[in-house]
């Protein structure tokens, strides 16, 4: 058997080692100091458990002695310190420059707000590459968040070794930042605003000839690594140094030299050909030199690109005559019968393909392309408009009495809508048909009554064409789909079936309910106005006018004389209904009944005083909806062609 060493374990192991190891395992740093007071310290030479150890040399009992009574003289002073330092800032703490480290919490609080507080409105340097600038914290929604700033700083450290270092060293802790998004944001695209772009390399053309501009890299602000940097370091009153990023280029200096040689100088060296049906339209060098440009192609070098809206301006004129026009099929009234005007199909040159091609040719010895020919159907083929069954007219109206710029006004609008298709389902609007009545559409000044008074604007007279067609449609069964009365009531108009329309804000509309189309015919003479419906008859429509009830009196305006005064006796306002009936043209059979009723204000009487006598004026009243004027104030007459079997009763002859 193997001999055991008086002075140490088995393995020749020196006992008082193995007693110093034991002591030191049992006393490792707490991870809570109050460990020290609560678990056993073993004792030298404790025997391990399930073993019985011999017993230790006196020179390890001494190192033993010594051990314990230095790690017991530690853990006293490491709990003195602790409970000494309750209540104050860890030692060595340093936040944004202010050494509060070892003070009593209350103390070093207010030490920090008074020191770092005034910093917020203090200009902070600031350098952007070789650019020099201010930040002022404050404004820039910056300002220290002192709760968050404490919790960075930390309790009294536990760990004993963390508090031997902070005896010999201090912990820089920077301030916590509030941020105000908007202003900060603001504050980085200000400075952003410092960026030095990247120049790209390009070609140009000066006076014709092409030049080559070389590329330079430029240097753009990190705005996340700048946003990080200013909102930890700003407190710190130190120059910020913000961090900026290089701006590569997207094409090299060598493919801007190539481009130059091999496309920008043989593309302006002689002209390029576009070949139509027999013409050929032609670029001269300044005009391929206006219209071409070379963009980065994504691999570091430089594709040709044409300005196709300038080149098409350039060479369309000069093939327009090889172009055909698409046009619609439409009617035309014949020997009291529409008949069909054949649509034509269109031959249009395709300029986005056509122009294609330019760029391969630009360095070829063949200069020239053919232009690329498209068919373009009419929207309403021929026969798409002989399967729309026009053949009869189905409600039309006259009126008349007109003169000077009303009727001019009247006779333009009426050439507008002349041949207006509306197919089955259809909704037809005059304002959308018409668009902008303006003076660059034909239209006049003229008369219109404007909140009861006499007025003047462009377009006046058109609310007699909107009745006209009014009551065309609705003599024609077609569904109402919106239309405003005037305020006050026009004798020369039927009595709650008119009309009145202002350009964006009063419509006439209405939809076509038939399965067949109809064809809008509108005849403008020197005095009356007729608007007639074609299309396939199915309805008969009788309108029943009901009386007059509810007067009401009109209120008298005295105004100074002059142009813009036109005297008036006035009229009473009244209210009255108009009920449509509508029959089955075939059997007579009930289709519906609707009946609309109406309320108009009584007109103005209006005087004439002579200035010095007038009186101010009594506030007027609308003639039409508030949004817009009543047209047309020249009395006239009206002549309906009714289209049911029996006169209407309420129009007038």
């Amino acid at each position: 058997m193997p001999s055991e060493s008086t002075t140490g374990y088995p393995g020749d192991r020196p006992r008082g080692e193995v007693g110093l190891r034991k002591l030191l395992e049992a006393n490792r740093t707490f991870d809570n100091p109050g460990d020290a007071l609560t678990r056993p310290i073993p004792k030298l030479g404790a025997p391990r458990p399930g073993t019985n150890p011999p017993g230790l040399s006196p020179t390890a009992k001494r190192v033993g002695v010594i051990v314990g009574a230095v790690f017991a003289t530690a853990t006293l002073a490491y709990l003195a310190d602790l409970a000494l330092s309750t209540g104050e800032v860890p030692r060595g703490v340093v936040v944004a420059g202010v050494d509060v480290g070892g003070m009593d919490r209350g103390e070093a609080n207010a030490l920090l707000h008074s020191e770092l507080e005034p910093r917020a409105d203090q200009p902070v340097p600031v350098r952007i590459g070789d650019v020099s600038g201010t930040l002022i914290p404050s404004a820039a929604g910056l300002r220290v968040d002192f709760e968050r700033t404490w919790e960075a700083v930390g309790d009294q450290p536990l760990n004993p070794v963390r508090r031997l270092v902070s005896l010999f060293g201090t912990r820089d802790v920077q301030a916590v930042s509030t941020v105000d998004d908007a202003a900060f944001s603001k504050q980085l695209a200000d400075f952003a605003s410092h960026d030095n772009p990247t120049v790209e390399g390009t070609v140009r053309f000066q006076n014709g000839k092409p030049v080559a501009v070389l590329p330079v890299p430029g240097r753009v602000l990190d705005q996340a690594a700048a946003r990080e940097l200013i909102t930890t370091r700003w407190a710190s009153q130190s120059e910020l140094s913000l961090p900026i990023v290089a701006a590569p280029v997207a094409v090299r200096a060598e493919a801007v030299q190539a481009t130059l040689r091999d496309i920008a100088t043989p593309a302006v060296s002689a002209p390029v050909q576009v070949k139509g049906r027999d013409a050929t339209a032609t670029l001269s060098p300044t005009q391929i030199a206006d219209v071409l440009t070379f963009v980065p192609d994504g691999a570091g070098g430089l594709a040709p690109k044409f300005a196709n809206e300038a080149a098409t301006a350039l060479l369309a004129p000069q093939l327009a005559a090889t172009e055909v026009e698409p046009k619609d099929a439409t009617f035309a009234v014949e020997g009291g019968r529409p008949t069909v005007v054949p649509a034509v199909v269109g031959d249009k040159i395709d300029w986005a393909k056509t122009l294609e091609k330019l760029p391969a040719v630009l360095t070829a010895s063949a200069r020239s392309v053919d232009a690329v020919h498209q068919r373009i159907e009419p929207k309403l083929t021929t026969d798409a408009a002989n399967a729309l069954g026009i053949n009869e007219v189905v409600g039309q109206f006259t009126t008349g009495g007109f003169s000077g710029p009303s009727g001019v006004n009247i006779r333009t609008v009426a050439a507008k809508v002349d041949g207006a298709i509306v197919k089955p389902g259809e909704v037809f609007s005059l304002n959308g048909f018409t668009g902008p009545r303006t003076t660059a559409e034909g239209y006049v000044e003229s008369g219109i009554i404007d909140k009861g008074r006499p007025s003047t604007a462009v377009g006046g007279g058109i609310s007699q064409f909107a009745t006209t067609l009014y009551n065309a449609a609705y003599f024609a069964g077609m569904e109402d789909e919106g239309h405003t009365e005037h305020s006050y009531y026009i004798s020369r108009y039927p009595a709650a079936r008119e009309a009145t329309v202002f350009d964006g804000a009063i419509d006439l509309a209405f939809r076509n309910p038939a399965t067949t189309g109809i064809y809008i015919q509108a005849i403008g003479t020197g005095s009356d106005i007729t608007v007639r419906l074609w299309g396939t008859k199915t309805v008969n429509v009788e309108s029943i006018t009901g009386e007059k009830t509810k007067p009401t009196e009109p209120t008298e305006v005295k105004l100074p004389k002059g142009k813009d005064c036109i005297a008036s006796t006035g009229a009473p306002g009244f209210t009255i209904s108009d009920t449509r009936v509508i029959t089955d043209h075939k059997t007579g059979a009930p289709v519906s009944q609707h009946t609309r009723t109406v309320k108009y204000d009584p007109v103005p009487v209006v005087i004439c005083e002579d200035p010095a006598e007038a009186a101010a004026p009594a506030p007027a009243v609308a003639d039409v909806p508030a949004t817009a004027p009543a047209t047309n104030p020249a009395p006239t007459t009206t002549k309906p062609v009714p289209t049911t079997r029996r006169p209407t009763p309420t129009t007038p002859r």
